[in-house]
């Protein structure tokens, strides 16, 4: 069993950042990856930003170059730094632990939010 607790979200405008944070406990084993998700209203859930078990990230082509994920505290804190926000990133932001051969087939995998764990999530708007 794994747990995932979000925090950081918040509401902001074009141009700021917001720093997202992910406590991550439980038992992660060598399949699993670790990621950042959103959803935004209406649309369905996307990949963002995944780290598999060797320390590869991934990022969507939407974020690459705003967002960045690092981890830390043994693998057990997974942050998400957004930078230059945007109103279309205006969403849920989920963290989630899914079983993944690597970050590269991960990021671009389509989502099923019924496999996998997955945090409580935390609202980002970004106002224009």
């Amino acid at each position: 069993q794994v747990q995932l607790v979000e925090s950081g979200g918040g509401s902001i405008q074009a141009g700021g950042s917001l720093r997202l944070s992910c406590t991550v406990s439980g038992s992660i084993d060598s399949s699993t990856c670790l990621g950042w998700y959103r959803q935004p209203p209406g649309k369905e859930r996307e990949a963002l930003a995944v780290v598999d078990n060797e320390g590869s990230t991934a990022y969507a082509d939407s974020v690459k170059g705003r967002f960045t994920l690092s981890q830390n505290n043994a693998n057990r804190i997974l942050d998400l730094q957004m930078n230059n926000l945007k109103p279309d990133d205006t969403a849920m932001y989920y963290c989630a632990a899914q079983m993944c051969p690597s970050a590269a087939v991960a990021i671009t995998a389509p989502v099923f939010p019924q496999f996998g764990y997955w945090g409580q999530g935390t609202q980002v708007t970004v106002t224009s």
